[in-house]
């Protein structure tokens, strides 16, 4: 059984940054941040594994970075020049193999932290 806890989450205005945190109780599984805003699909956000190989969506590409802590089992989602549609509920997530985050299939899920950019 994976952990999985978010914090970080807020309201900012349009342009803003935002920091969120996922801290697991494990480091050896792959981890990625999905969103969904009411009324639209999860979105894959970003995903890392244990080797620190990354995967961006385009919609955040050169916004955001992905990255983690060995140490203290977390892994941040650093989050710049927030626009209004990134307005959503962000989940960690955590899966062992690599694919299964990609088709949006983790093995654990994190409770979530609602994120909203206000233009």
């Amino acid at each position: 059984q994976v952990e999985l806890v978010e914090s970080g989450g807020g309201s900012v205005q349009d342009g803003g940054s935002l920091r969120l945190s996922c801290d697991a109780s494990t480091f050896a599984y792959c981890i990625a941040w999905f969103r969904q805003a009411p009324g639209k699909e999860r979105e894959g956000v970003a995903r890392i594994n244990s080797v620190r190989a990354v995967y961006y969506a385009e919609s955040v590409k050169g916004r955001f970075t992905i990255s983690r802590d060995s140490a203290k089992n977390t892994v941040y989602l650093q989050m710049d020049l927030l626009k209004p549609e990134d307005t959503a509920m962000y989940y960690c997530a955590a899966a062992k193999i690599w694919a299964n985050l990609a088709i949006g299939r983790p093995d654990y899920w994190g409770q979530g932290t609602q994120v909203t950019v206000s233009s």
